[in-house]
């Protein structure tokens, strides 16, 4: 897919204050640990991810995904009547039924006009949103659109827990499947497209290519689980398999998005990825024969955040000015079934929101 009058405009995003490092959960699974004796450490050791963080129990996911809604609305300064679309796209959502949508579309006082509707697909979510809204733009459909979502990492690492402890049975081999659940954080994030017509920054999206091996779908799998007469939210993946399809379907989407944008490697000034952990970054940059020091992470004291890690690691590398006017910007979005998205973007001025909540000095540092 290529693109002509498409601009990526503005993000918006927010945090929850409480922080889950990996050393707190490893305390938290003591029975299981001293059981196997497995090594303390061994979470970050493996994941590379140091913390978490987590939303007040109880909270909505809507709540969150209209804070980052407003926010890229106001960093944008785009009058929301403009807006055509909007689309919730993270895994979690408020019901099954309305869409998570309608509340926050509501809540930002978007027009009756506007297309609102949920997307479903597992971390890939807004960069699925992020194509739909690019193609309505194209098309010449609307002038704006906005993707937005939340994640609650809060019931599935307490279920996790709970459940390892509980499990007798567990091996040092079979407590695998249960790892991935466990670097799972939570945070929201939002992105602005509009026509380049209207738009402040010109940072134009030219190139869009995705992929679907979905002969992996079984690799990471989740959803409500009976647990003993009561029901919990468990996920099961098999991180080994689950990498090495990854990397192969990131090689074979990123042959299509080199033919798609007209680059090479060596024209991507920046890259974004999804934020797996340490040894996913690695592999997959090496694959892709991309350098390192050129691309931007946060899962060291994010964690993996679902559909909004890719989005909101931009957000920050935006703010941290990371990204400069003239860069080539490639979004290398990845997420379970396996599907794959990935986005160019010529950058050309960042605008970044005075109000939003600024990390700490040393969350900052761990992303350098």
């Amino acid at each position: 897919m290529r693109y002509q009058h498409v601009c990526l405009e503005a993000f918006g995003y927010s945090l929850p204050d409480e922080v889950l490092s990996s050393e707190e959960i490893e305390a938290r699974l003591a029975p299981l640990y001293q059981r196997l004796r497995l090594p303390e450490g061994r979470l970050e050791l493996i994941s590379g991810i140091r913390e978490r963080r987590l939303w007040p129990r109880g909270m909505r996911p809507s709540e969150q995904s209209i804070v980052s809604g407003r926010r890229a609305i106001e960093t944008a300064g785009i009058d929301p009547e403009r807006i055509g679309a909007l689309i919730h796209a993270s895994v979690c959502r408020d019901y099954l039924e309305p869409a998570t949508a309608c509340r926050v579309h509501h809540h930002l006082g978007l027009p009756e006009r506007c297309q609102t509707y949920d997307v479903s697909n597992a971390c890939l979510g807004l960069l699925s949103g992020v194509v739909q809204i690019a193609n309505l733009i194209e098309l010449g459909q609307i002038e704006a659109g906005l993707v937005v979502g939340t994640e609650d990492s809060r019931h599935l690492l307490e279920s996790t827990i709970a459940a390892l402890n509980a499990d007798l049975s567990l091996t040092r081999e079979t407590v695998k499947s249960a790892i991935a659940s466990l670097t799972i954080g939570s945070a929201s994030a939002a992105i602005l497209l509009t026509h380049k017509k209207i738009s402040r920054t010109q940072n134009r999206l030219t190139a869009a290519s995705v992929r679907s091996h979905s002969q992996h779908y079984q690799l990471c799998e989740g959803g409500i689980q009976d647990q003993g007469g009561s029901s919990a939210l468990l996920m099961q993946t098999d991180s080994e398999k689950l990498l090495a399809g990854g990397l192969e379907t990131g090689k074979a989407t990123y042959l299509d998005f080199m033919a798609e944008s007209g680059w090479t490697s060596d024209d991507i000034q920046r890259s974004i990825c999804h934020q797996v952990g340490g040894t996913h970054r690695k592999l997959m940059l090496q694959s892709l024969e991309l350098s390192p020091e050129r691309d931007f992470f946060t899962f060291p004291w994010l964690g993996n955040t679902g559909s909004v890690a890719l989005p909101i690691t931009t957000a920050l590398a935006v703010e941290r000015g990371f990204i400069q006017p003239r860069d080539h910007v490639a979004m290398l979005g990845i997420g379970s079934g396996i599907n794959c998205v990935m986005l160019a973007v010529d950058w050309q001025k960042s605008l970044v929101a005075n109000d939003v909540a600024q990390p700490t000095s040393e969350a900052l540092a761990a992303t350098v």
